[in-house]
């Protein structure tokens, strides 16, 4: 009798424990299940509010995903990439990552107001975030993951921190793999994001390097295939045009999957940053050829990276805030 009764408690702790999908900070822990009694329609509002913006425009999607990658990147997951400039705030928005870049910011503030309608001053901007992102990945056709939950927001932001530690377009292979393990996440992890390329577009300004020709010396990319080139010149002029926008992934633009990866084999990856992931180096370039074979293969590990990468440097416990509107600290 005493046996069954310890298996009954042991059951029971299990089933109200968060371990199976918590994730421990040096604040506390993140679990999906954060919100359940707070406000337990909170993912339904967020997951409503971004399906009616990716079925107005299908772009929303990735901008979405993008939002809450440059978030993470700086500072960690703190929801300081949506506020705008104040007294005391200077904006990431107006970083080199971001600026004529960075959107999306008008569909959190409609989840926002949603969800502080629903449970005042309960769900974080940095959560709506997280959300935000996985549900436009799944939108689109991608893998679903559950979220981990408890992140709060910021009081301020990082302008440098915006401009220096987010992976640029022209960065070389090693500076993007420094930036991705100063924030604990390794190559696996690299290649794996970088297959969000998968949907979503890219400004003319972000590749016009790889098209023309550099000091004489030929194309300035023989890496990239040249009638792939010859296409993106006649949108993408050697001057002007700089906000032009061009398909990451031409074969399914809308769609989410290892399309991408496909792409970079045949050499018309859009990005310098895509390409050298299978000229730079050969372990990221078999995990390329991997994801590009199995579709489940790349859907599992994006899923894993995705929690992993929310993961960065939360704000928990009684630290930072929920803010009432995503563009301001409270009062």
């Amino acid at each position: 009798m005493a046996n069954s009764l310890s298996f009954l408690l042991a059951l029971s702790l299990l089933a109200f424990s968060p371990l199976c999908f918590c994730h421990k900070t040096p604040g506390g822990y993140l679990y999906p299940q954060f919100y359940d009694r707070s406000c337990p329609r909170a993912k339904e509002i967020v997951k409503s509010v971004v399906a009616k913006a990716v079925a107005r425009e299908t772009r929303m999607a990735a901008s979405l995903l993008r939002l809450h990658f440059h978030d993470c990147f700086v500072k960690g997951c703190d929801a300081s990439i949506l506020l705008d400039s104040s007294q005391n705030v200077i904006t990431e928005k107006m970083s080199v990552p971001n600026q004529n870049s960075a959107r999306g910011f008008e569909v959190i503030d409609e989840i926002k107001s949603a969800l502080e309608k629903e449970c005042p001053s309960t769900v974080s901007c940095a959560d709506i975030l997280a959300l935000a992102a996985r549900d436009s990945t799944v939108l689109t056709g991608g893998p679903n993951w559950e979220v981990p939950l408890g992140r709060r927001d910021s009081r301020g932001a990082s302008l440098s921190g915006s401009n220096s530690n987010i992976p640029a377009p022209n960065n070389t292979f090693q500076t993007i793999l420094t930036k991705f393990k100063l924030k604990k996440l390794d190559i696996v992890d690299l290649v794996a994001l970088s297959g969000s390329h998968t949907i979503g577009n890219a400004r003319c300004t972000t590749f016009r390097q790889r098209l023309y020709i550099q000091s004489g010396n030929g194309l300035a990319d023989f890496t990239l295939d040249q009638s792939f080139a010859a296409q993106l010149r006649t949108r993408c002029p050697r001057s002007g045009g700089d906000q032009n926008l061009f398909v990451m992934d031409f074969v399914s633009p809308t769609k989410f999957d290892n399309s991408y990866f496909k792409n970079l084999l045949a050499s018309k990856g859009l990005l310098n940053s895509d390409e050298v992931l299978v000229t730079k180096s050969q372990v990221s370039k078999q995990l390329v050829q991997q994801y590009a074979e199995n579709n489940e293969l790349f859907f599992e590990q994006f899923a894993k990276s995705m929690v992993k990468m929310g993961n960065i440097s939360p704000i928990t416990g009684s630290s930072g805030e929920i803010r009432k509107s995503c563009r301001k600290v409270n009062s």
